[in-house]
């Protein structure tokens, strides 16, 4: 019995993996020709595995940080500082600034604030943390099953059979034409299996926590005009994109780039012009001393701004958020209209000096600029292996008679050979990320809206329930904007500075 164990293919034990669909049934053994081929099933759930396995050990204590019922003293300290500032400046601040409304809210100090709000923090980090445990389980789980199973080979098969009798189209002559039935049926897929999830955390998280306002009339509204949106645009983009890739020859690669490019811009301009109004509503800011207040800011940074609006965010939920789109001399700023709730008209200022901080400094064109060069070295290696049987032939795509899919192609190498590479250049950008916010704090004290800034970040904290506590490994590895007392005690050592 024991010598029979040499017979059975056990996948844990002997490489190359292959899929349990392929194209030919398994009887093609090409994956075994190269190192490539051996290695990249194998290799792929591996890191997937192993990715799942470090970022699980960064839950685990994230979560033990959101079960500690202990005040940060850190923060403490720091917004004790704060408010023993903001009390000295009290008096001038209520006569000028026209912020009645909200000082009526300010009865107590920010620590005061901050401190009522800890509990509800807590408890609402700790209940994102551990659904966000079970749902990345579940995608690593999906992600697996998909490869060993070859869920990739029999949708492409199915999406061929169906392509050839309703259109009569063959792989041959309508790779393209079948690649946007492929893109189809993935959608559905992806469309299914993460929808319980969205509405669990929007109506039972989200909820629970006072920041849903959505019906679930909305919500399916929204999930559809996203569908329709995604086949509106996705559907030509991949079209050109893989027209391109056939087209282009052995430098195709150079010419998509110069398509992404194009593309970038596009929806660049498209998106907060024409898609963004078909979910939310977008009206110009009332005549106030704030929109006064907001131009003159403009105009004393030579910031071209044309048009200031209220988005109805509270729609939605109660988060809120404000940001800028627009090129050349047509610049636009959006106010959420839970922003201008929560804080105050002096405080909107100081955290629009930050936003335009980013601008000023030159982030945005920064990230623009790495993003366009991702795209290119993507774009690069993915024009070097491509057209490697072998990486195919590992997934069950072993069908020599057709040529492999370039979409699939496409697929398999952001999955596989890109994905390592991925994962360092996000954890970079998140650590860039992070040191652009802090020039953008520094931009608006440099602006004289440092104790502004500072109270509007702790009241949209409080307001949003922010993690006051987070453990210093997930934060580095997660935040793209570094945790509030970190920025708090940055400002308040560049005052000191100033002083």
């Amino acid at each position: 019995d024991i010598a029979n164990l040499d017979d059975i293919n056990i996948m844990s034990l002997q490489l190359p993996w292959t899929p349990f669909y392929t194209q030919t049934g398994g009887s093609s053994t090409s994956t075994g020709d190269s190192t490539l081929g051996y290695w990249s099933l194998a290799g792929t759930v591996a890191f997937t595995v192993i990715v799942y396995a470090f970022e699980k050990s960064l839950d685990a204590r994230q979560k033990a940080a959101y079960q500690k019922t202990a005040f940060p003293s850190q923060l403490e300290t720091t917004v004790f500082k704060i408010d023993a500032e903001r009390e000295k400046e009290g008096s001038k601040k209520e006569s000028t600034d026209g912020d009645d409304k909200k000082e009526e809210k300010e009865s107590k100090s920010l620590l005061e604030q901050l401190k009522e709000k800890f509990k509800s923090s807590q408890s609402y980090g700790l209940d994102k943390i551990n659904f966000g445990m079970i749902a990345s389980t579940y995608d690593t789980f999906e992600s697996v099953a998909f490869l060993l199973l070859g869920a990739l080979p029999y949708l492409w098969d199915k999406s061929v059979a169906l392509g050839l009798s309703k259109f009569g189209w063959t792989q041959s002559d309508d790779e393209i034409k079948i690649s946007l039935i492929f893109l189809g049926l993935i959608t559905i897929v992806g469309t299914i299996t993460s929808l319980p999830f969205e509405i669990y955390s929007t109506f039972q998280i989200e909820k629970k926590h006072g920041f849903n306002k959505q019906t679930y009339g909305l919500f399916f509204t929204d999930k559809i005009k996203s569908l329709i949106l995604t086949s509106i645009i996705g559907g030509p983009f991949l079209a050109l994109l893989l027209k391109i890739i056939k087209a282009g020859g052995d430098y195709f690669y150079i010419y998509v780039w110069g398509f992404m490019f194009v593309f970038s811009v596009f929806m660049m301009t498209i998106v907060p012009v024409v898609i963004m109004p078909l979910f939310n509503k977008y009206e110009p800011l009332p005549e106030s001393e704030l929109k006064k207040s907001i131009y003159k800011l403009a105009d004393r940074l030579k910031y071209p701004l044309k048009k200031l609006f209220v988005m109805d965010g509270s729609k939605r939920s109660s988060h809120s958020n404000a940001f800028m789109f627009g090129f050349g001399s047509n610049k636009r700023i959006v106010l959420f209209d839970t922003l201008m709730e929560q804080v105050s008209d002096s405080e909107i200022l100081a955290i629009l000096g930050h936003e335009l901080g980013h601008w000023k400094l030159g982030h945005t064109l920064t990230n623009f600029f790495v993003t366009q060069v991702y795209f290119g070295a993507a774009f690069y290696f993915f024009s070097l292996c491509y057209t490697s049987r072998d990486l195919y032939s590992a997934f069950g795509f072993d069908d020599p008679t057709n040529p492999p899919p370039t979409v699939i192609g496409l697929m398999l190498f952001f999955q596989t050979l890109w994905a390592p590479v991925d994962k360092v250049l996000s954890f970079i950008l998140t650590i860039f990320s992070r040191h652009c916010e802090f020039g953008a704090d520094k931009f608006s004290l440099e602006l004289g809206y440092s104790a502004e800034l500072q109270s509007g970040l702790c009241k949209i904290h409080l307001e949003n329930l922010g993690a006051m506590n987070p453990d210093p490994w997930y934060s580095t590895y997660h935040y793209s904007h570094p945790p509030l007392v970190e920025r708090l005690s940055a400002m308040m050592a560049l005052d000191k500075k100033t002083k």
